[in-house]
């Protein structure tokens, strides 16, 4: 039995019980096919999956029929970037702006395209974490074929500009592709009212069941975005990702978008509460810290914080039995590389080493994070 503090939900978020119970229900009764036309089993099938996609739908303020379902924000994100560069080729548009602080299945795709002839502009955010509008909008040119900026980071919580740079955007042949891995189910509002072209979502950072995602394709002028599919094999999701649909996990996905739509404003202020605790703890604590990204600018269940004198990898490890954390993205942890989104900030070789991402849901236990901060004192 896990005792420790589980704070890193900007990697994957536990499953909400009601969603457990749910998909359980239908794993028990809903062994159809969802393509299977000429049979009742085949049909309930397919209602789950216009139900969860519906669900989503309503979350997002969009149509049902803009809603692509995929494994994760990591496919969509693929599904995006090279599904557009046939257009671009066929267009002569190979220019493609987007930020170094974006996710691994942003940057890797687009080293993929680098060797195609695209030219890709990669936009540093200062210190604050955060880019600037005029710094992503003065590249634009007559063969920028797409601009791609996530709606918050992953490591530090900071949200970008996302609804100054679809309002900029808007109304020009440049399409706007975000990835809201991070932003969907908390910043609903702001989502709801964005001007964007296209958008990666998952559900494991929502309560909702890892393997499960979507691409949104909106609408413009009644025609949806020139994207080819990478895969082939079928005719599934209106032709862009074939394959039989995983109909309990697309369930969960819209069970969470559900429950998300009707209590992200009470998980927003909890989400708040317990940052000012953790500021609190720390200031108490007697440890040396600096937070990593601006707070203005901020999802409020993120922190990223230096301990000076401290090294990340060290802490984490003496203090796994009371805390999990992370001092990165999950995709990267593996290979202990610095991180490039503090490297793009700017910051020190010493700030980054010392650098962990904490991120939260709604339980919190100070106790746990007490004897953390007890921890990294006795180390620095």
């Amino acid at each position: 039995m896990v005792t420790s503090l589980y704070l890193d939900y900007n990697a994957s978020t536990p499953l909400a019980p009601e969603v457990a119970e749910f998909m359980v229900d239908i794993l028990s009764s809903h062994y159809g096919n969802a393509d299977s036309r000429t049979h009742e089993h085949g049909a309930a099938a397919r209602d789950v999956v216009e139900t969860g996609r519906q669900n989503i739908a309503s979350l997002l303020a969009i149509e049902p029929n803009e809603v692509i379902f995929t494994s994760g924000a990591t496919e969509s994100n693929n599904i995006v970037l090279t599904g557009m560069a046939p257009h671009g080729l066929n267009v002569s548009k190979k220019h493609i702006i987007t930020t170094a602080i974006e996710h691994k299945s942003i940057l890797e795709p687009l080293k993929h395209l680098e060797k195609q002839d695209f030219e890709v502009d990669y936009v540093s955010p200062d210190e604050s974490g955060r880019v600037s509008v005029e710094s992503i909008i003065s590249k634009v040119r007559k063969d920028t074929l797409m601009v791609s900026v996530m709606s918050a980071n992953n490591e530090t919580g900071v949200i970008q500009p996302f609804i100054e740079i679809g309002d900029a955007l808007a109304g020009t042949d440049v399409y706007f592709h975000m990835d809201t891995a991070q932003g969907c189910g908390k910043l609903v509002n702001e989502l709801r009212t964005v001007k964007y072209d296209m958008m990666s979502i998952t559900a494991h950072k929502m309560y909702g069941p890892q393997g499960v995602g979507a691409l949104i394709l909106r609408n413009r002028k009644y025609r949806k975005p020139p994207v080819k599919p990478i895969t082939f094999g079928g005719d599934h999701e209106s032709g862009f990702r074939p394959g039989t649909l995983p109909i309990v996990l697309i369930a969960g996905f819209g069970k969470a978008a559900e429950i998300t739509a009707k209590n992200f404003e009470k998980r927003w202020k909890r989400y708040k509460e317990i940052k000012m605790k953790i500021l609190r703890l720390l200031d108490a604590s007697g440890v040396r810290y600096e937070i990593n990204g601006t707070q203005e600018f901020c999802m409020p269940n993120t922190l990223n914080i230096s301990f000076f004198g401290v090294d990340s990898e060290a802490l984490m490890l003496a203090t796994k039995q009371y805390c999990s954390l992370s001092n990165g993205s999950a995709c990267t942890s593996k290979d202990y590389a610095h991180s490039h989104v503090l490297t793009a900030m700017g910051l020190s070789e010493e700030r980054i080493e010392s650098a962990i991402r904490i991120s939260w849901g709604t339980v919190f236990e100070e106790a746990n994070l007490i004897k953390m901060l007890q921890t990294a004192k006795n180390l620095a």
